[in-house]
């Protein structure tokens, strides 16, 4: 059963990065790169600055920084754990896919770290703002798809690498905002 599941994987996957096109490369590369998120976090933080203030707003900044230290260790651990390939180390698909960027990065690729970071920080903003700003919840979930997307497009994620990162980040994004919001309760005012 699990040898049927991950060829239905890699099915999908070829499926999904063969859609992809030469005029839609440079797209998807952008937002697949780290720094091409840099306005949203720069966005984020004046929100959340204009909810919480400046003490709580460093503070959040410590959360955010924790969360994405304990999602990015966390995917580390599972790739060496579990030594999954990435599509470009499988022997079994060669040829068969685009790889868009120029190199494929690590050997192993399960979970997506881009995945669970971005679902992560979706999700703990969602939380702590969206009784303020109506839809950042629509917003941030759709980044956080489309750089989910974006793995599997530029052929470096299997669609179950990226799924499963974003369940984590879900996870995290979830408990850091909790933990966050405990410790905003406990500050001195």
């Amino acid at each position: 059963m699990w040898e049927t599941l991950i060829q239905y994987d890699k099915e999908l996957f070829l499926f999904l990065n063969n859609l992809g096109s030469p005029t839609w490369d440079a797209f998807w590369m952008f937002l697949t790169h780290k720094l091409s998120s840099i306005p949203l976090y720069i966005l984020l933080l004046y929100l959340s600055f204009k909810k919480f203030g400046l003490k709580s707003t460093l503070v959040l900044l410590v959360a955010v920084a924790l969360m994405i230290v304990v999602t990015n260790g966390l995917a580390d651990f599972f790739k060496y754990g579990v030594q999954r390939l990435r599509p470009c180390f499988d022997p079994d698909l060669n040829d068969a896919f685009r790889l868009v960027k120029a190199h494929c990065g690590g050997t192993y690729g399960y979970f997506s770290a881009h995945a669970s970071n971005t679902s992560a920080v979706a999700i703990f903003f969602i939380i702590l703002l969206k009784s303020n700003f109506r839809y950042i919840g629509i917003f941030l979930l759709l980044w956080a798809f489309l750089v989910g997307y974006s793995r599997i497009y530029i052929g470096v994620h299997f669609p179950s690498d990226v799924l499963s990162g974003m369940a984590i980040g879900v996870l995290f994004g979830w408990l850091f905002a909790k933990l966050y919001i405990f410790a905003l309760l406990r500050l001195p005012k």
